[in-house]
Order: structure tokens, then C-alpha cells, then sequence
């Protein structure tokens, strides 16, 4: 039987690099962003591909989208809650308060919404069951200066899968999460610019391809679900994540 995904946050980084694979290995991918023209680009040339104009942060438009793809492609086996930004550093009592609220209505909310969105359709179908894997980040465990939104969100996600994992058993709903660092990314290489920019003698920071992320997410989504990858951490191999400064 062939295989679907939705992918949330699929129309650049992590999300684009990821549904291309999967597309390329003959899974069913549900492209889940607000920019259709994007999706459609991506979606070009697939007949697997499934364009779902949806901002994760608006419940409706989130059910709608989720309702669309089953009604498409009849089965969701998996999702890659992928879909997150990163708002402008700064110290806590610096950072604006409405980037502290877009963090918390995209990377928090808005992975609440499509998880429960994909835990409805899971238990509802048959067979029962499928996978979700929630993008998290390294930065829930060791964060960047001046990003205390980003951490915090992140944080709030590793909570969020333990809890997924736990009320999934009993519907044959796998949960795990993806914790990637530095994967070349528009915000990633933002950041770069930033540091090159405030300091152009400084070492360049380290990072690798988005479509080794890519690939570990793949490793996640074909596990039978007898078998789940809890937590994996995917990483630019020398940037200082593990050791001390």
C-alpha cells in the first residue's frame, strides 16, 4: 500500500527538502504552508503531491487541510510536524511581545493543532493508527544567547511528544521528535549572516545539508509501528554542542 505524509512548513528548509525526498521515494506527501505558489512548485510534476494552503496557526484552515488530504489520499500514516520561525534575538526584557506571541502561536500552537489534527484522523481510520514526528531542536536543550522564545517553544515540544507517545499507545499512534542542529536553512543561514556581520573574523558557525535532516526524518517515517525512534538528535558534527566552551 502506498505510504502518505503530511508535512507542515513545506514550502522551504527542513519542510521542502524532506517532502522532495519523500516524493522521490514514492510516498503520498501532503504539502502544508500558507505560500501555494511555493507548494505548487514543489508539487510540480508529482502526482503524489497534495497542495494544502494552511496557516498552522488558524484551526480551521488546519481541519480543513487534514479533511482534504484524507479525503485524497484516504490514509494518514504519518506526519512531519515541521513548521516553526525563529523571531529577532534579544535579551527577555528586549525582545518584543509580539514575537514572543507569534513564537508561541507557530512553533507551539500551531504543532498542537496539526498533532491533534493527525491524532483525530488516526484513531478515526482503518487501519487504526500511524506515526507523528514533531520537529523539535537542540535548542530545547542547550539554546543560543538572546533566543529565549525559540527555547522556550522548543522545550514546550519535547513535553508535547512525551505526551503524544504516551496517550498514542492505545491507537497505535507512534510519537517521536526530531531535534536537528544548524541543517542549512533560511533561518540557519540568517544567523550565519548576523554573526559574519557582528564579527566578520569569527569563525564561521558549522552547519550541514538539509537533506541529511531530511533523510533522518525518512529513517523515522519507515519504521513499522512496532518500532519507534523516540528522540534523535542530527547534527553539524562540530559545532559546540556537546563539551564545554
Amino acid at each position: 500500500m502506498n505510504r502518505s505524509i503530511i508535512i507542515t512548513g513545506a514550502s522551504s528548509g527542513i519542510g521542502q527538502a524532506t517532502a522532495e525526498l519523500f516524493l522521490g521515494s514514492g510516498w503520498t506527501v501532503g504539502l502544508l504552508a500558507r505560500r501555494v505558489d511555493r507548494l505548487e512548485d514543489i508539487a510540480s510534476g508529482h502526482r503524489r503531491a497534495i497542495v494544502l494552503p494552511a496557516d498552522v496557526t488558524k484551526p480551521d484552515e488546519v481541519s480543513t487541510a487534514f479533511e482534504q488530504f484524507a479525503d485524497q489520499a484516504g490514509h494518514l500514516d504519518v506526519l512531519f510536524n515541521n513548521a516553526g520561525i525563529f523571531t529577532a534575538p534579544g535579551l527577555i526584557d528586549e525582545i518584543a511581545l509580539e514575537d514572543w506571541y507569534a513564537s508561541l502561536n507557530v512553533n507551539l500552537t500551531g504543532m498542537f493543532l496539526a498533532a491533534r489534527a493527525a491524532f483525530a484522523q488516526m484513531r478515526a481510520q482503518d487501519p487504526m493508527g500511524g506515526r507523528i514526528i514533531n520537529n523539535g531542536s537542540i535548542a530545547a536543550h542547550v539554546p543560543r544567547p538572546n533566543s529565549t522564545p525559540y527555547a522556550a517553544t522548543k522545550a514546550a515540544i519535547t513535553g508535547m511528544t512525551k505526551s503524544l507517545s504516551l496517550d498514542g499507545r492505545a491507537f497505535n499512534i507512534a510519537c517521536g521528535q526530531i531535534d536537528i542542529g544548524n541543517a542549512r536553512t533560511p533561518m540557519v543561514e540568517e544567523l550565519i549572516s548576523r554573526a559574519v556581520e557582528a564579527d566578520p573574523e569569527a569563525p564561521v558557525m558549522d552547519s550541514f545539508s538539509v537533506e541529511d535532516a531530511a533523510r533522518s526524518v525518512l529513517h523515522m517515517a519507515e519504521l513499522p509501528l512496532e518500532a519507534n525512534v523516540q528522540f534523535m538528535t542530527v547534527m553539524a558534527t562540530k559545532m559546540p554542542y556537546i563539551g564545554r566552551g
